[in-house]
């Protein structure tokens, strides 16, 4: 019998949380399944604001990570700079969807703007398990040569979210030391 990926998504995570004792370091979760789930979450939410009509926009541009991947940039940066890359990314679409979620009038766009937010959170705890460091971003914003461009509607950035997800961040879980 094969578990749905949003199922085995939340079993994983609920025997993790439940688990008796003294708190231990998350086990490595390198099974790629769990960022699908991420990804079909992010594309749902992405189709239902492609739907709306009223109540779901932006009162001014936000600032979004880039999507675009340079491949031989990439494989030259080490691991460090490629977490801090994603971690940047992570934050800037934390912010972008909280003001999304701010702005948002349409209650039943809410429930995914919702579920985005959440599921960065606990993309972040993915990459704690997997012994990426969390990287906080200086209170000007984004470190210094991190690439960002502005959005102005919440399809574009839900479009960039879903992109993320499915490139840099990708990128980074594949490759994961602990996971080899």
């Amino acid at each position: 019998m094969e578990l749905p990926p949003r199922l085995f998504t939340l079993l994983l995570m609920l025997l993790e949380w439940t688990r008796p004792g003294l708190p231990s370091p998350l086990r490595p979760i390198c099974d790629l399944r769990v960022l699908k789930h991420f990804i079909e979450e992010a594309r749902d939410a992405q189709a239902a604001m492609l739907t709306c009509k009223e109540g779901c926009g932006f009162p001014e541009p936000v600032t979004v990570p880039q999507t675009k991947v340079d491949f031989s940039v990439w494989e030259r940066k080490n691991a460090l700079e490629q977490a801090q890359e994603v971690q940047s990314g992570l934050w800037l679409l934390n912010q972008a969807i909280g003001s999304l979620r701010a702005s948002v009038t349409n209650t039943a766009l809410q429930s995914h703007i919702d579920n985005s937010l959440i599921n960065i959170f606990r993309i972040g705890k993915v990459l704690r398990s997997l012994n990426i460091q969390e990287c906080t971003p200086p209170a000007g914003g984004v470190p210094g040569g991190e690439e960002t461009w502005r959005v102005s509607s919440a399809s574009e950035l839900l479009q960039v979210h879903v992109n993320f997800l499915r490139g840099k961040l990708q990128l980074l879980l594949s490759n994961a030391p602990v996971c080899h």
